[in-house]
């Protein structure tokens, strides 16, 4: 059977004096011993190297006295050695830029750190290791640019990061360019500049940003592209054009400019005093949005190449949210008008009172859904319509047109209750329309339109309730009459639910879409408690008046449009 003695072999290795020479011999760092009296007893090779002396003519000497000088050469009093009185102390201690003299009569500076041997009763001298500080200053150096390089690229990356993030969060185009300018200035540039192609060549300087944020008075300029077959050396123009990025250094910047365009931009980058200037375009080659140009005024940091390809990784990705807010801009303008559009004029129906609004989302959002409508059946009876489709795009605001011509059809060919009128609408949904849910109120008001008594019959698909207000001061929410909104499914049978309410003379309903009541960061109650709250102050003002006034009450940050139906009945 054979023994493993592996470890008891290393560990008599470790014991025995010549393994410990050997360590020290090749150790890397110079390794210097020095007796309690500061005499020389050992040094490595790596020592003799550092200090240009050969072992043999160091050990026994005085370690103060053979290598400690002062910058001139001179020696130094021993009393000022941090050696010595380390020894004395026999306490660790370090230097750092010590200058020692070489063998070869050079001067040398040298950090060193020592420690006692032995122990506090019993110390038998210093172990001092030491080692180039030229070098080690020249490492650091190189150490820390290094890390700035790192820094600089995190930096950059995560600016690019944050502009993507940011950008991304709004598709309205002013404030997108708004958002860009507070990231670029001054993190990056001290002055940034945004030109947007338009129609027929134009070019538009939409937005500048400098040290004080939006500067005003150097925006609204317009300028013509010049022709493609004339030479313009104007890093502007080739931008617009779709060419690369271009660094302007200070000299540049300075040179005459070829046209008009170039010679506007070439009297901004003179007006706030750039000493370099980086100007890129805004999307891809194939679409180019405009230009971005950033400035710099300091001679001492101007641009270099790497800021070139971040600015030109900028530029292309403001380009993409640039042209992604035109579309969405155009497709929200025609929503808005086809919207509005569809939305017919009131009926005149005796001594009552009707007053509608429809207010968009506010920009940046879609277009949604939400539309209202009022009209007399056969038999002279109010029909109210409030709706909204479910969806903020073209499409809602198309299912809504689907939506408000059915319900009139139904309702004027059917005089059953309005339940029965919209089960009928729910059973069309799928079948002859591209609206995948939505939720309304039906009412139909009826009795004389001049002198009443009036009845209010109605039912609601999941929509808010409406609001009944009264000449004595109550305001009630109409809850009763409440189903399950259109394309959810089969009810629970026997029809959708109506409910009926007498009208004191004098009273206002209002009809509503949820726009009016929901605002993110707040919950629905909230909201209902506010529209109350709002709708009894105003409820003695002229129709028109209160309708304006809800409005314009509404608390920032709602994301939807609104459609509100307002009904006021002659008073006694």
């Amino acid at each position: 059977m054979v023994e493993d003695v592996g470890d008891e072999g290393r560990r008599r290795a470790a014991a025995e004096p010549g393994f410990w020479r050997q360590v020290v011999g090749r150790l890397g760092t110079a390794l210097m011993v020095v007796d309690p009296a500061g005499r020389i007893l050992a040094v490595n090779p790596a020592a003799e190297r550092l200090l240009g002396r050969a072992a043999a003519a160091m050990c026994g000497e005085d370690a103060h006295d053979l290598l400690h000088r002062d910058t001139a050469g001179g020696r130094i009093p021993r009393e000022q050695c941090p050696l010595l009185k380390s020894l004395a102390e026999k306490a660790e201690a370090r230097g750092e830029g010590d200058i020692c003299l070489r063998g070869d009569g050079r001067l040398t500076a040298i950090s060193w750190s020592a420690s006692p041997l032995g122990d506090d009763s019993a110390v038998k001298g210093m172990a001092v290791l030491l080692t180039d500080a030229a070098g080690d200053r020249s490492a650091r150096r190189e150490r820390a640019a290094y890390t700035r390089a790192l820094e600089d690229l995190t930096e950059r990356l995560t600016l690019v990061a944050e502009i993507t993030d940011v950008l991304s969060q709004t598709l309205e185009t002013d404030e997108a360019l708004a958002r860009l300018g507070r990231l670029l200035v001054p993190r990056l540039a001290d002055w940034a500049a945004v030109d947007l192609r338009v129609g027929s060549g134009q070019v538009h300087r939409v937005a500048v940003t400098g040290p004080g944020g939006r500067d005003a008075v150097r925006e609204g300029w317009r300028e013509r592209l010049p022709e493609a077959g004339e030479a313009v050396r104007s890093p502007l123009v080739q931008a617009l054009n779709g060419g690369d990025p271009v660094l302007q250094r200070e000299a540049d910047v300075a040179a005459p400019a070829g046209s008009g365009l170039a010679a506007v931009h070439s009297g901004f980058l003179r007006a706030v005093g750039a000493t370099s200037a980086i100007t890129v375009p805004l999307g891809s080659a194939r679409q180019v949005t405009g230009a971005l140009t950033l400035v710099r005024t300091d001679p001492a940091s101007p641009f270099d190449t790497d800021d070139l390809k971040v600015v030109g990784d900028i530029g292309r990705r403001v380009g993409l949210v640039i042209d992604n807010a035109r579309r969405f801009g155009r497709q929200r303008a025609v929503a808005e008008a086809m919207q509005r559009n569809l939305l017919a004029p009131l009926p005149r129906h005796g001594r009552l009172r009707l007053a509608a609004r429809y207010q968009p989302a506010p920009a940046g959002s879609q277009v949604g859904g939400d539309w209202y409508d009022a009209f007399e059946l056969k038999d002279g009876t109010l029909a109210l319509v409030i709706g909204d489709v479910v969806g903020h795009d073209l499409t809602a605001a198309a299912g809504m047109a689907q939506l408000h011509g059915i319900l009139r059809s139904l309702a004027w060919d059917h005089s059953g209750p309005p339940g029965a009128v919209v089960d009928r609408l729910d059973d069309a949904l799928p079948a002859i329309t591209t609206v995948p849910m939505a939720t309304l109120v039906l009412a139909l008001l009826e009795g004389s339109p001049h002198t009443g008594p009036w009845t209010l019959r109605w039912t609601s698909a999941g929509h808010p309730p409406p609001l009944l207000l009264t000449r004595d001061g109550q305001a009630q929410y109409l809850e009763a009459g409440q189903g399950l909104l259109l394309g959810a499914g089969p009810g629970t049978g026997g029809g959708r639910p109506d409910a009926v309410r007498s009208l004191p003379p004098g009273s206002t309903l209002l009809l509503y879409t949820d726009g009016l009541i929901e605002v993110p960061g707040s919950d629905l109650d909230t909201g209902l408690t506010r529209l109350r709250h709002h709708a009894l102050a105003l409820a003695h003002e002229p129709l028109d008046t209160l309708c304006d006034q809800l409005l314009a009450r509404m608390p920032p940050g709602s994301t939807d449009d609104v459609a509100l139906l307002a009904l006021r009945l002659p008073s006694p």
